[in-house]
């Protein structure tokens, strides 16, 4: 008992003792011309009350003030704190106060308003700062070269502003800076020299992400030894990867992605013992990749998609005892797949992605290690034998959908001389045996059945040259305008090879389970009436909300509706398209479609939907990145139609009301019983239509024309993005004439070159940061450049979509210089999709025809036709033909 009381004395003591020192270290103000300096500091940031009251001691009540033991202010930290209203009228960067602070060593203002320029006095008055924080601060104007002067700098945080020129050589003066970050700026030239870095011993931490960066990576850099973090990522920084980084022996994370680096990786980059963080993405990197990897290595996030690897994958690099995410995809990687005796001890992985490769062989057990998996575009053959949360498409696949065509998969195992195992059929294809005896007459019967096939495709073109020109003179009679190739009209009769899988299209209800669940499909329940039926709200029986469609069979137009929409829910599986949960076909005149509720409506009526109300009165709607978030979804959706579907699809029917939302805003493509293959023109043959198809390989699997026929869906899919963007609603139902006149009033608003522009159209209503307004300009380029009045000089889906995911880089023209447009391959280049040829005034982009048949030029890409003017828009094509 008595030593429980001793000890409770003890501690109490104590106690005491820390209560006593902390309040001692806590003193007034000490200096009148701090105070003074104080209160113009409040007045000139226009600070409330609520943070910096006027009656109160700063030292001891004001927030973010910190003052020393005689004090004196040492630290200021206004970071995150509002203005007063009418300061918010006119925000400046007014700090001339700091100026009498003798000691102050740490200034922190970040996400506070202060737009201007920094002052160049910073660097003469305030030599005893340590830490200077101007993040997200809307600063522009360079950095001054005065900055140099700050020698007790350790902390230099200047990212997320508008700061322009390049990154003055005085930086090297700062010998004991620890950390630098400049990113998410406007500032352009190469980066400091060598010997600049080499003065930078102390650094731990760069950052000069996302700028205009230009020229190669400094060798001293590798000199930084203590530097742990190096990001000089989405810049225009080229030639090679300096061998000097493989000496940073304390380097934590790298990366060095969205640039132009080319060559190989260097080998004792992969050696470093600390590094768990590489990004190498989107550049033109080659080769093989070293194998060189550590047995102790830390790496947990390995991201080298879009660049030109080839060979296989090192067997070290899949058994990393660390690795969590490994995403290699957009490369010329290939090989057979490790088997899982490398890997018994390596931990469970969460994501890998080896899609857009050439990978072969069979699945083996090793990618049970991953949680998710995307395998897809590659040549793996053979049965899927445990389960797996995988992307399998476009392979070589037993009894998986959407697997590549027989053609290809022998032709890739031929070039080879390996097996292909016919997906799982009795006749295995084996590789072809040499010839032996009878190479002779094998010659002459390859020479004969050459000569045949050639007389035969002759006589193929002189048919198809009368097809076409008595098709012409047919059109030209009736002055008709150009109609959409390759595609069946609504209402035509379904083709007759049509065969659904009605276990691939939910259940099957009856009448009376969906009388019941739509209340006898009463007016209240009534959505709205579409094209091709009714849509009602229902309940069915398990409590399970969804929405019925009605299809009226007595309509001419609704024929078939149905049963095209079955057809495309038996053949498509997405997770962006709306899920069909069931039908009902037992009735004669009307049949019912179900699908799955989605809670949030259609954008449309989100978008019209403007009841909230922000804190000073004003309505708001839709969220700025909610509407990217939408963008990029319809994006995803419409991409999978066009490029990963076989043959491509066309949807048709691209609106604000045809995207439908579920409870989080995920995009759940509706509307989908306009949706049909490009089989060809209505007028046009079977022949025709065979001969189309027979073009060049390089143009994908998207087939031959999908980038023309393709391209309405392209151009309604821009009218959506201006719709979300301006807030005025039904641009994207409307027709060509109802929107010519607003489309020549707002796209003259939309340029590379001048964001403030986009003030004069962007919605009123949308809650948008600051710190997003970049996103917004970028998204009304990508919508500008859907809108070409030339289907075949819009961007392809698959493009837009990357655009829409990356699109701080849509604005960033001049980091893509012709050399990368000419050794990056298309798949990559989506920027050179969406500005490579575009070069046309604003004023030539006008109202859509319906989509053409027009052919696309490869060599409309093609660097050479790049050259400067106002607008990133294509000329129009002389070799463009409009088919009739």
């Amino acid at each position: 008992m008595g030593d429980h009381r001793r000890r409770i004395v003890s501690f109490g003591f104590l106690f005491l003792l820390l209560f006593q020192f902390t309040f001692q270290q806590i003193e007034p103000l000490s200096s009148p011309i701090e105070r003074a300096a104080l209160l113009q500091l409040r007045s000139s940031l226009s600070l409330r009350s609520r943070e910096w009251p006027l009656k109160a001691d700063p030292c001891l009540i004001w927030n973010g003030v910190s003052c020393d033991e005689n004090g004196r202010v040492i630290g200021i930290n206004v970071s995150g704190f509002r203005r007063t209203r009418r300061g918010n009228q006119n925000p400046q960067f007014s700090i001339d106060a700091l100026a009498n602070f003798t000691l102050l060593q740490s200034f922190n203002a970040s996400k506070f308003s202060l737009p201007g320029p920094i002052p160049h006095w910073f660097g003469r008055k305030l030599s005893s700062l340590r830490v200077l924080d101007l993040r997200s601060c809307s600063i522009n104007g360079g950095i001054p070269s005065s900055i140099g002067n700050l020698t007790s700098l350790t902390g230099l945080y200047l990212s997320d502003n508008n700061l322009t020129g390049m990154i003055p050589s005085s930086i090297s003066q700062l010998l004991g800076l620890s950390v630098l970050d400049l990113s998410q700026n406007s500032l352009t030239g190469p980066l400091p020299s060598s010997s600049s870095f080499a003065f930078l011993g102390n650094l731990s931490f760069l950052d000069l992400s996302s700028n205009y960066l230009s020229g190669s990576i400094p060798h001293g850099i590798g000199a930084l030894s203590k530097l742990q973090y190096l990001n000089l990522s989405y810049n225009s920084l080229t030639s090679s990867i300096p061998t000097q980084l493989g000496a940073l022996s304390s380097l934590v994370d790298l990366d060095l992605s969205g640039n132009s680096l080319s060559g190989f990786v260097p080998p004792n980059l992969m050696g470093l013992r600390t590094l768990q963080r590489m990004m190498l993405g989107n550049n033109i990197l080659e080769g093989h990749l070293p194998g060189n990897f550590p047995a102790w290595s830390q790496l947990r996030f390995v991201v080298l998609r879009q660049n030109n690897f080839s060979g296989a994958l090192p067997d070290k690099l899949w058994s990393l005892p660390r690795l969590s995410f490994l995403d290699v995809s957009g490369n010329n990687f290939t090989g057979v797949l490790p088997n899982s005796s490398s890997t018994v001890n390596a931990n469970t992985a969460l994501e890998l992605n080896i899609s857009h490769n050439l990978f072969y062989g069979g699945i083996t057990p090793l990618l049970e290690r991953f949680s998710f998996i995307d395998m897809s575009s590659n040549y793996l053959k053979g049965k899927v034998d445990f389960v797996l949360n995988a992307s399998l498409d476009s392979n070589c696949l037993q009894n998986v959908s959407n697997q590549r065509t027989r053609v290809e998969c022998v032709s890739f195992y031929s070039e080879r001389g390996l097996a292909f195992d016919d997906f799982g059929r009795v006749n295995l294809t084996r590789p072809p045996a040499e010839e032996s005896s009878g190479k002779s007459n094998g010659r002459k019967f390859i020479l004969a059945v050459g000569l045949g096939v050639g007389g035969l495709i002759s006589l193929l073109m002189l048919l198809l040259v009368w097809l076409l020109w008595r098709n012409r003179k047919r059109v030209n009679s009736n002055k008709k305008g150009v109609t959409v190739g390759n595609v069946v009209t609504r209402g035509g009769p379904p083709p007759p090879d049509v065969s659904i899988n009605f276990a691939k299209v939910g259940d099957s209800f009856t009448y009376q389970q969906l009388l019941k669940a739509a209340g006898d499909f009463s007016d209240a329940n009534l959505i709205k009436r579409g094209h091709t039926g009714d849509l009602f709200n229902g309940v069915l029986e398990s409590g399970i909300p969804v929405v019925i469609k009605r299809v009226d069979m007595r309509s001419t137009k609704n024929e078939n509706a149905y049963i095209s929409e079955l057809d495309f829910f038996s053949k498509v599986s997405h997770p962006r398209m709306v899920p069909l949960l069931g039908h009902c076909l037992e009735n004669e005149n009307e049949k019912f479609l179900v699908y799955k509720h989605m809670p949030n409506g259609d954008l449309l009526n989100c978008l019209n939907d403007r009841r909230t109300i922000s804190e000073d009165g004003t309505v708001q709607s839709l969220d700025w990145i909610t509407r990217l978030k939408i963008a990029t979804g319809t994006a995803e959706a419409l991409s999978y139609l066009h490029h990963e579907c076989y043959p491509p699809l066309v949807h048709r029917d691209i609106q604000a009301s045809s995207i439908l939302l579920d409870d989080k805003y995920e995009v759940r493509l509706g509307s989908l019983s306009e949706a049909c293959t490009q089989e060809g023109d209505t007028h046009q043959s079977r022949i025709t239509r065979l001969l189309r198809l027979q073009q060049s390989s390089d143009q994908g699997t998207s087939g031959p024309s999908s980038s023309s026929v393709c391209a309405s869906d392209v151009y309604c899919f821009g009218k959506v993005l201006l719709e979300m963007i301006t807030g005025k609603l039904g641009i994207s139902a409307s027709g060509d004439a109802e929107v010519k006149e607003w489309l020549e009033q707002t796209l003259p608003s939309i340029s590379i070159y001048d964001k403030d522009l986009m003030m004069k159209i962007v919605d009123p209503t949308m809650v948008v940061d600051e710190d997003f307004f970049d996103e917004v300009w970028a998204m009304a380029i990508v919508a500008k450049s859907c809108l070409n009045p030339k289907p075949s000089r819009r961007p392809q889906m698959k493009y837009v979509l990357k655009a829409l995911e990356n699109p701080l880089k849509v604005i960033r023209e001049e980091s893509y210089s012709s050399a990368r447009l000419r050794t990056t391959s298309s798949r990559g280049s989506w920027h050179a999709s969406l500005f490579g040829s575009w070069r046309m005034s604003s004023s030539d982009v006008t109202v859509n025809p319906a989509a053409s048949g027009i052919r696309v030029e490869e060599g409309d890409f093609s660097s050479s036709r790049w050259r400067h003017s106002k607008e990133i828009f294509p000329e129009p094509s002389s070799s463009s033909i409009h088919e009739s």
